[in-house]
């Protein structure tokens, strides 16, 4: 006699659950996605002997199947499913994906600040303005859940520490701080920033891959 859980129907929603809570903590996926096993293999315990239509149940593919759709849209989409568990972990608004243009144009602003303090006179006060810019539009921005807008917010601000610490080990290495060694700790401190943009631009890609 067949599991419930070995059903065709059962396993793609089991799967796509778990595609789209890709970014839960793995032991909350983990509890989400038994919690949902028990929950239908309980559904259908009582149809194991026959199928939708009461006759006698033959091969797992086509055991009661219409049973089996009617219990998961008892459930919930997997949609639906996901977007409840991301919202209680986050906290927030769960993730959305948002067209590719306007997710460049925050990770461009994002990593902004640390070139715009090369501009002679204004440049760390343009650096800032643009970093808080960046913050703000991260935190409006959709594809990410409140954890990944935390980590960004550090690679984001990271320069502010980064820079007038490898400033100084520069200075103190060259005999002072010279214009060189400022510039190389910037393009230095900029690696951090870099790097968080990449990790958002998969994270979003990834978003979307899984619901468009």
């Amino acid at each position: 006699m067949s599991s419930p859980l070995s059903h065709p129907l059962v396993r793609t929603f089991l799967s796509s659950v778990e595609r789209r809570t890709a970014a839960l903590p793995a032991a909350w996926r983990e509890e989400l996605l038994e919690d949902l096993r028990e929950e239908i293999a309980a559904a259908l315990a009582d149809d194991l002997g026959e199928d939708a239509s009461g006759e006698p149940a033959g091969d797992h593919g086509t055991i009661g199947e219409e049973r089996v759709r009617r219990v998961l849209d008892w459930i919930g989409t997997p949609e639906e499913i996901a977007a409840d568990a991301l919202a209680e972990e986050s906290g927030s608004i769960p993730p959305e994906p948002e067209n590719v243009g306007a997710t460049w144009t925050t990770l461009g602003i994002a990593v902004l600040p640390v070139p715009l303090c090369l501009v002679p006179g204004v440049g760390i006060p343009l650096g800032l303005v643009a970093a808080l810019g960046a913050l703000v539009r991260l935190w409006r921005s959709a594809p990410w859940a409140r954890r990944e807008k935390r980590q960004a917010t550090l690679f984001v601000l990271s320069p502010l520490v980064t820079v007038p610490v490898l400033a100084a080990a520069l200075s103190l290495a060259f005999d002072g701080i010279t214009a060189p060694a400022f510039v190389a700790s910037l393009l230095i401190a900029l690696t951090l920033p870099v790097a968080g943009a990449i990790r958002l631009a998969r994270s979003a890609a990834r978003l979307r891959e899984r619901t468009w």
